[in-house]
């Protein structure tokens, strides 16, 4: 296709009616706010921004200038108020007495914390000096796409002059600290008529007088650059033209399912879980179909923010869906992974210094595979996404920058000592401990009812990522709704599936394989109930019971088990069974029976599961009825009129008295009891069954 056929630029958001009624400080939030919502902008997590104001210093109670930016680890488009370092501007510039070579870099960034103002304890960001010393009151730094196509350029000097003028200045590519800071202002001192400048291989840079002004002065650049490319790519074809025209969006959707937990399985052997996220956008499918993708993939990407989420490089997999289908692309996937990490370490051991921190993970990020698209994989879903998001970026700069001129991405050893950079690995090192399930993925069947939601939120709590399945698509819907609220909508995915049916299982696990990237836990929870005298049950209320209880159970649990086997990292399999699996109860033959087989199934994957490190184990609840909508149906009517009771609360009651403890039983006490064998710290048991039924003498397993 022409490269650029269509030119979409950025709008003026600003409300100066909103404006007006916001202090300077909250200014600054909705100018960086509004600058961060668009990607086109600049990416998540990318860019920052500032303002110089004039405070009441705690102290004295004079007037002083102070520089309000961005902190360490932001995100300008989701930033608050408590989101910005506050820095004495006095304090800051006599930091310039201090730094006298490059060697110090690292240690003026320790001293910018003795700069702070009224105990802000925002840690600073490495760009601080960069807004501090260019002497305009407002200051944006962000990473357009636009911009950076022209900041990678061969001739980026050049193309910056010719689209600018002598409005936007350039300066050669330089990583970011003291040093450039100290160039930056240097360049706005000796350019009064500039209104910002490009930083190669990196972003942009634009100042005002007002808050409305420096935004506006963003966005104006930003669309001249991308006015520039548009009109100099008219009629060029795009990255060499088509290689491998893409498949349709069933069959793209069918390899990556298939992939995706092979990737997973191999790269997360030895390390954290990983995620993944699968990306077919038309942008991508372009890329990676196309002729230059094996001379440009190679190349990396440009921008410390892209390198930084997406590493050294992608791991481009060899692939035509015209004439190969996934199984052909699964056999050699272990010797391409093993052949990136061998050219990882070598680029390691070549670009090392004597104090660099070891190696780290030496696996792909991006996987880009022709005709289908592209995976990421992180140690969370939102990491894997905004890596893709990150790549895409990649993709648009080296689509701008190939069409107007040669693209170039980050040095070699410019990019190792970004990414092994000594302020890089004390951020990694202040990240927080992992969750307990950090990195894994849950898919729970009956996920939309009682105990489904409560085991849903109790494994989310712990970091795991969740698939909820249920045959019930409005309560499917609300029920994402509310755990997306609560959780993020990174770590929640639904599929609906009938479990009686073996095609919709197997659909729903390709489906949760697409969002998430395999299978660690599986929460067997479709539930029914029913009561009748044995010659009362008839055989369809036999056949309901056991295809929802027995034939639902197997098939949920083998395809869980094929997925984990072939990932090959182990798993775990819970069965939400009942006190009746292990007690026969009059009136019920249809439901204790197929209750009886969850039970029995179970036992059968411990012992084939084993080997492979997959788990399996039993959950055995009584009388949960809050939140159930099998108690709120007929089952529940009969079970209350078998007691003589007129209501749920009144058979609760009934239930909470028999039990030993004397307790009712919710759905977190369920949940708990999953929790338990879905964690590592249930890693030694297999074939097991716990009770939660507040006690039933009855059910004590001999």
């Amino acid at each position: 296709m022409d490269a650029l056929d269509h030119v979409s630029l950025l709008d003026n958001r600003w409300d100066d009616t909103v404006a007006e009624t916001l202090s300077p400080e909250a200014l600054l939030v909705y100018r960086s706010n509004l600058l961060g919502s668009d990607k086109r902008i600049t990416n998540y997590g990318g860019g920052n921004t500032s303002s110089k104001l004039d405070m009441r210093d705690p102290l004295t109670g004079e007037t002083v200038r102070v520089l309000w930016v961005k902190g360490s680890g932001g995100d300008i488009g989701s930033i608050k108020l408590d989101g910005f370092a506050t820095i004495y501007m006095h304090k800051l510039h006599s930091l310039r007495g201090i730094y006298k070579s490059t060697d110090q870099e690292d240690e003026m960034v320790g001293l910018y914390n003795h700069c702070t103002f009224n105990l802000n304890p925002r840690a600073t960001s490495i760009d601080t000096a960069l807004h501090g010393f260019i002497d305009h009151p407002h200051v944006d730094h962000v990473h357009p796409d636009a911009i950076i196509a022209i900041a990678a350029s061969a001739d980026s000097r050049a193309l910056t002059r010719e689209i600018f003028g002598d409005t936007i200045g350039w300066v050669p590519w330089r990583r970011p600290g003291f040093e450039l800071g100290l160039w930056l202002k240097k360049f706005a001192d000796e350019n009064p008529q500039a209104k910002g400048l490009v930083l190669e291989a990196h972003g942009l840079f634009t100042w005002g007088d007002t808050q409305k002004d420096c935004y506006e002065t963003t966005l104006s650049v930003i669309n001249k650059a991308i006015a520039f490319l548009a009109e100099r790519s008219r009629g060029k074809t795009v990255f060499g033209g088509q290689r491998i025209a893409p498949a349709t969006p069933d069959e793209r959707r069918a390899v990556a399912s298939a992939v995706m937990p092979i990737i997973r399985g191999l790269i997360s052997k030895n390390g954290p879980f990983k995620l993944g996220h699968f990306d077919d956008s038309p942008e991508v499918l372009e890329f990676v179909g196309s002729h230059d993708l094996a001379t440009l993939a190679p190349l990396g990407t440009s921008c410390p923010d892209h390198f930084l989420r997406t590493k050294i490089a992608p791991l481009v997999l060899d692939f035509d869906p015209a004439t190969q289908k996934a199984a052909d692309l699964l056999p050699g996937l272990p010797a391409a992974l093993a052949r990136y990490r061998e050219g990882y370490a070598a680029y390691y051991e070549r670009c090392k210094h004597p104090d660099s921190p070891p190696m780290r993970d030496p696996n792909a990020v991006v996987y880009l595979i022709p005709g289908i698209g592209m995976l990421t994989f992180a140690v969370d879903k939102a990491t894997a996404r905004i890596a893709g998001e990150f790549y895409l970026n990649a993709i648009n700069v080296m689509r701008g920058s190939t069409t107007v001129s040669t693209y170039r991405g980050l040095p070699e050893q410019e990019a190792f000592d970004i990414e092994y950079w000594l302020l890089e690995e004390a951020k990694l090192q202040r990240m927080p401990k992992p969750r307990a399930l950090a990195g894994k993925i849950a898919f729970i069947t009956g996920g939309a009812g009682g105990i489904g939601m409560a085991t849903a939120r109790r494994l989310m709590q712990d970091g795991a990522c969740v698939v909820l399945c249920d045959i019930d698509r409005e309560v499917l819907a609300t029920s994402k709704t509310e755990l997306a609220k609560a959780f993020g909508a990174d770590a929640v995915a639904t599929v609906w599936a009938d479990v009686t049916k073996e095609e919709a299982v197997i659909a729903a696990y390709h489906e949760a394989a697409a969002a998430f990237g395999g299978l660690d836990i599986c929460v067997c929870n479709a539930g029914i109930a029913s009561a009748a005298p044995l010659e009362d049950t008839s055989l369809a209320l036999w056949q309901k019971n056991i295809d929802i209880l027995a034939t639902g159970y197997f098939l949920t649990s083998r395809e869980a088990f094929r997925l984990m086997k072939d990932q090959g990292i182990g798993g775990s399999i819970i069965m939400v069974a009942s006190k009746n699996a292990l007690v026969a109860s009059p009136g019920a033959a249809a439901y204790c029976t197929a209750k009886a087989s969850e039970l029995h199934l179970s036992r059968c994957i411990a012992l084939e599961g084993a080997p492979l490190g997959i788990r399996s184990n039993v959950i055995n609840p009584d009388a949960v009825l809050r939140g159930s909508r099998i108690w709120k149906g007929e089952w529940g009517d009969q079970r209350a009129a078998s007691y003589k009771k007129n209501s749920l609360d009144e058979l609760e009651e009934v239930y909470r008295e028999r039990s030993l403890l004397k307790r009712s039983v919710y759905p977190e006490d369920i949940a708990e009891g999953i929790a338990f064998f879905a964690s590592d710290i249930s890693s030694k048991s297999t074939g097991n069954i716990i009770n939660v039924d507040a006690g039933n003498a009855n059910a004590f397993t001999r």
